[in-house]
C-alpha cells in the first residue's frame, strides 16, 4: 500500500521549517536522478540541484537551510543536516518485510523454551531448549536460536541468522541474513613450539613444523548490547573462556569476522570486510573502515578513525587517525607515500645518468 504523508507532517518528523502548501501530499522519496512523478519528494540538499527542478514536474522538495527554492515548488522542507534529516525521512517511509503474526505452524520450539505472548516467528525457524525470545521481537523464517540463548526485546532477526547456545542479544538488535553469531573460535596450539610462535621469537620459521594441532574449545558465548545492528554474512565468534562482547549502540557492516575473545566498546562503526583477530579490544566510538585488519591483542582507543585497508599490528592511542599497511598516524603514511614518490622519481634520474656516463665511456 503506498503511504501518503503531509508535508506539515514531514516537516514536523523533520524538525525543519516548512516552506509552502503544509497539506501537499508526497508518495515516495526520490533521488534528483531518479523522478517518477509529480507525487514524489526529491532529495535536493545540494544547492547546486535546485536550478535544474525548475520548471520539472517536481513539486516538493527537500532542501538545506536558506536554500532559493525554485517557484514552481509547492512546498518544501529546509533542514540542518542534510543526513541526519534523510535518517528520519527515511525511517518514516521505511516498508518493513512482512512476517505473519504469531508463530508459524512449523516453527520448532524446544522444552523449557519461553517465548513472550506477541512475538512473532516464521516458518521453519527453531527455538532451543532453555531459549528467551523477549516481548515485540519478529524472527523470520529459518532461524536457529541455540538452547539458553536469550534475545532482547523488540528485536529484529532476519532469515538464516544463525545464534549460537547461551548468546546474549541485547533488547533492539537488528541481526541480517546469515550472519552467525556464537560459532567456535579458531583456536589451536601444537605440541611443541610452532613455526609461528619460532617466527614470533626468533624472526625466522627455522626448523619448526606445526605436525599436528590440537582443537582448544570455546566455553565462553557472545554478549551483544541494546541497539546493535549486525550485516549480512558477519561471522562473530564464541570466547574461549570468557565471551567475546559488543558494546551498546554498535553498528557492523556486512561480512566483519569478529574473533574469539575480542571486546568491541559502544556507538562503534565496523564497516564491511573488516577483521578482528581474537583477543583484540576495540575502545568506545571507534570508526574501521572497509577491509580494515586488527592483529590479535592489539588495543584501539576511543574515539579513533582507521582508513579503509588499514593494517593495525599494534596499540592505537585515544582519538588517532590511521591509515596504510602496516597502519601508522594519516599524516605520516602521506609523508611517506610522498618520499616513496621522490625515490621513484631519483631511480629515475639515476638511470638516465648512468645510461649518459657509460656512453661517455664508451667514446673514450
Amino acid at each position: 500500500m503506498t503511504k501518503k504523508l503531509k508535508m506539515a507532517d514531514i516537516a514536523e518528523a523533520l524538525g525543519g521549517q516548512l516552506g509552502g502548501d503544509g497539506s501537499f501530499e508526497v508518495e515516495r522519496v526520490a533521488h534528483p536522478a531518479d523522478i517518477r512523478g509529480p507525487k514524489d519528494l526529491v532529495l535536493a540538499t545540494d544547492k547546486a540541484l535546485l536550478p535544474l527542478l525548475e520548471g520539472s514536474i517536481v513539486e516538493a522538495v527537500i532542501v538545506s537551510e536558506g536554500a532559493q527554492v525554485p517557484s514552481s515548488i509547492k512546498a518544501y522542507v529546509e533542514v540542518g543536516r542534510s543526513r541526519v534529516a534523510l535518517s528520519k525521512l527515511t525511517k518514516l517511509f521505511e516498508e518493513p518485510v512482512a512476517v505473519p503474526k504469531g508463530i508459524h505452524p512449523t516453527v520448532i520450539i524446544e522444552e523449557g523454551a519461553y517465548v513472550a505472548p506477541d512475538v512473532t516467528i516464521g516458518a521453519f525457524s527453531y527455538i532451543g531448549a532453555g531459549a528467551e525470545i523477549g516481548v515485540s521481537t519478529i524472527i523470520h523464517p529459518q532461524v536457529y536460536v541455540g538452547p539458553k540463548a536469550v534475545i532482547g526485546a523488540g528485536s529484529l532477526i532476519y532469515a538464516g541468522v544463525r545464534i549460537g547456545a547461551r548468546v546474549k542479544i541485547g533488547a533492539r538488535a537488528i541481526i541480517h541474513f546469515n550472519a552467525s553469531i556464537g560459532a567456535d573460535g579458531f583456536s589451536f596450539v601444537t605440541p611443541q613450539m610452532s613455526s609461528v610462535e619460532t617466527a614470533k621469537e626468533t624472526g625466522s620459521v627455522g626448523a619448526a613444523s606445526n605436525l599436528e594441532l590440537l582443537r582448544i574449545a570455546s566455553l565462553g558465548a557472545v554478549e551483544i548490547g541494546e541497539d546493535v545492528e549486525i550485516g549480512a554474512n558477519t561471522s562473530i565468534d564464541r570466547g574461549t573462556i570468557i565471551s567475546t562482547r559488543i558494546g551498546n549502540g554498535t553498528k557492523i557492516d556486512n561480512q566483519v569476522q569478529i574473533g574469539h575473545n575480542v571486546v568491541v566498546g559502544e556507538n562503534c562503526m565496523l564497516c564491511g570486510r573488516v577483521g578482528i583477530a581474537g583477543s583484540a579490544v576495540v575502545g568506545n566510538r571507534v570508526v574501521l573502515g572497509g577491509a580494515v585488519g586488527v592483529a590479535d591483542h592489539v588495543r584501539i582507543g576511543d574515539d579513533s578513525v582507521a582508513m579503509g585497508m588499514s593494517g593495525i599490528a599494534g596499540n592505537i592511542a585515544p582519538r588517532s587517525l590511521v591509515g596504510g599497511v602496516p597502519a601508522k598516524p594519516r599524516a605520516k603514511m602521506i609523508e611517506d607515500m610522498r618520499k616513496l614518490n621522490r625515490v621513484t622519481q631519483l631511480t629515475e634520474k639515476l638511470e638516465v645518468l648512468t645510461k649518459r656516463i657509460e656512453a661517455l665511456e664508451g667514446e673514450g
